[in-house]
């Protein structure tokens, strides 16, 4: 259990027709001087159609819709510059395009699932789970200012609804049903909760957007077992889909088991390529290209038929087509004894400076005992870092506790290998939660092993916190309903404020509770199980001031179990996107 509980301080808180393109992309009405109307109003009509798409489709048709204003700027582009005489040298400023916000979608992985037998190259086949196993997901969706959740439900991968949150809002504009306004008009905080629903497969919570931006909403699926193979504790936050992501921490040795997961929610095809970088290099493996995950469907990889033997791998997941969600599950065995479960998720991309937050460390005298044993190097507290590129990078690395920065053993500078994964211990400083703050001369990417368990003949559990983004306004963090559960903050430099506001399973939105960060600190505050006789499933959380970050770190007393999820970022709103300029 962490030991630097901070205590909470509550404190209140109409279009013209545009020419029909041909086969070869050009305008199939006469040129400007022939028609005598300039070819830049070709762009206003092609926007017009884009808003026009229903309100549901918006997100299938971005990438779409943002090659149809890169055409019609081809276009504004090409006049704008022929007007120009042969020796002029004005620069033409590259136009913004608005872009709507898109639809807020987390795909939620299923529960660990064993293996069946040894699996001829990557293709798996599962075994049924423990019998007390148990997989569920909580999750939040915010309502907007105006007191309207925002249309949203959580789903099967098929499509079938598990739950519905708030119906989508009509064709028309009118407000949703699910609006909450007393007798004097004034809108009341609420969000749409999900508590603790049992889940058997990949689940996906969507929520449509409000007034060009995105929900604001958040899930986290969890999954727990008391015997069996796969015993501990695994939990990850749903994920927005992207095409491109680095997962950080598998292992392919023996007694180690990697299961790469691709989930596509698009209705587009997704052909996924992987680059793999081990302990020495980067691996090149045949079948790790044009990997076909198909619409509405996920594609389970072993990661040892591509890369066996590994220590240490990193996967880098390109897709082409439909964006993907991608998550390891990751299990270790050692002899018959289980040395835990966790699901490893994307880390941020490849950066100058990376934190990692929620890195709960033991005691180093136990550690120390633990992982000089045969078999157990992996049972220790450690940090990845990754360097894709094709130079060596120089790596310093910081450790910010309850009290201040704490000097790692070796002084805490390295050389990451190019194209390489090298692991740094963690042990040898005293027992808490920690912040971890790695920056270096070349970009890389990073994540922070975590473990639970000292004695070698009891079962053990570990987790990977991966490198995440700075804090912000109105991240949405969920929090499983069960086990001790665990707010962690830093702040590598300066001082930052943080807010978070419990939201309960009755859809309330309860007072909002402060913590003052110092600078080269970390803050660990303890959930309580309910806020007013509800139970909390999740906190809006704000920050302030310098930078500052942040991690749920989750535990069950009485054994040893351990997760931590990394705060996603905020919703984001209507974006601008450069038109191209050429043709």
């Amino acid at each position: 259990m962490p030991r630097d509980d901070t205590p909470a301080t509550n404190t209140p808180e109409t279009p013209d027709d545009a020419g029909t393109p041909d086969t070869a992309g050009n305008s199939a009405e006469p040129p400007a001087e022939r028609s005598g109307r300039p070819e830049r109003r070709a762009a206003a009509p092609l926007l017009s159609r884009w808003k026009a798409l229903p309100h549901a489709g918006r997100l299938g048709g971005v990438l779409s819709a943002v090659v149809l204003v890169a055409a019609g700027g081809g276009l504004v582009s090409a006049t704008a510059l022929s007007t120009q005489g042969p020796g002029s040298s004005r620069p033409v400023a590259a136009p913004l395009a608005a872009v709507p916000a898109g639809s807020s979608i987390g795909v939620c992985p299923g529960p660990a699932q064993l293996l069946e037998g040894a699996p001829v190259g990557t293709d798996p086949q599962f075994s049924p789970e423990s019998a007390t196993a148990k997989s569920d997901v909580n999750a939040v969706v915010l309502g907007s200012s105006a007191g309207l959740l925002p249309g949203s439900r959580l789903a099967s991968l098929a499509g079938s609804t598990l739950v519905e949150l708030a119906k989508a809002a009509p064709a028309s504009g009118s407000p949703s049903p699910a609006a909450t306004r007393p007798a004097n008009g004034t809108p009341v905080p609420l969000a749409g909760v999900v508590s603790q629903r049992g889940v058997d497969g990949v689940s996906v919570l969507s929520a449509d957007s409000q007034a060009d931006r995105q929900a604001s909403a958040g899930a986290v699926m969890r999954y727990a077992a008391e015997d069996g193979d796969l015993r501990g504790s695994a939990a990850a936050a749903c994920q927005q889909p992207a095409n491109d992501l680095w997962l950080i921490g598998a292992n392919t040795a023996l007694g180690r088991t990697a299961v790469l997961n691709l989930t596509n929610t698009s209705g587009s095809p997704a052909t996924v390529s992987l680059d793999l970088f081990g302990a020495k290099a980067q691996i090149q493996a045949p079948g790790s290209r044009g990997l076909l995950v198909a619409p509405g469907t996920t594609r389970s990889v072993v990661l040892a038929g591509l890369a066996p033997g590994q220590e240490r791998l990193s996967v880098r997941v390109r897709s082409a087509g439909g964006p993907v969600a991608a998550v390891i599950q990751q299990s270790v065995l050692r002899g018959l004894t289980p040395g835990g479960v966790e699901f490893i998720t994307p880390a941020g991309a490849p950066a100058i400076r990376q934190v990692i937050s929620g890195v709960d460390i033991q005691d180093p005298s136990g550690l120390a005992d633990l992982t000089g044993k045969p078999g157990f190097g992996d049972a220790g507290p450690a940090l990845q870092i990754t360097v894709p590129g094709s130079a060596d990078a120089v790596v310093a690395i910081k450790l910010f506790g309850r009290d201040g920065q704490k000097a790692l053993p070796g002084g805490g500078v390295v050389t990451a290998k190019a194209g390489a994964v090298t692991e740094v211990p963690l042990s040898g400083v005293p027992a808490g939660s920690y912040t971890v703050a790695v920056s270096s001369d070349v970009s890389f990417t990073a994540a922070a092993r975590v473990t639970r368990g000292l004695d070698a003949e009891d079962a053990s559990d570990f987790a990977w916190s991966p490198a995440s983004t700075r804090l912000g306004s109105q991240h949405v963090v969920p929090v499983p309903g069960t086990g001790d559960r665990y707010l962690v903050f830093g702040a590598p430099e300066g001082r930052a404020t943080i807010s978070y506001t419990p939201v309960t399973a009755d859809g309330k939105v309860r007072a909002a509770a402060a913590a003052d960060i110092a600078g080269g600190t970390t803050a660990s505050i303890k959930v309580p199980a309910d806020d007013g006789g509800s139970p909390i499933v999740g906190y809006i959380v704000s920050a302030a001031g310098d930078a500052a970050f942040g991690a749920v770190l989750l535990q069950q007393e009485g054994r040893q179990d351990i997760s931590t999820v990394a705060i996603a970022p905020g919703a984001t709103g209507q974006e601008q996107v450069p038109v191209t300029l050429g043709y």
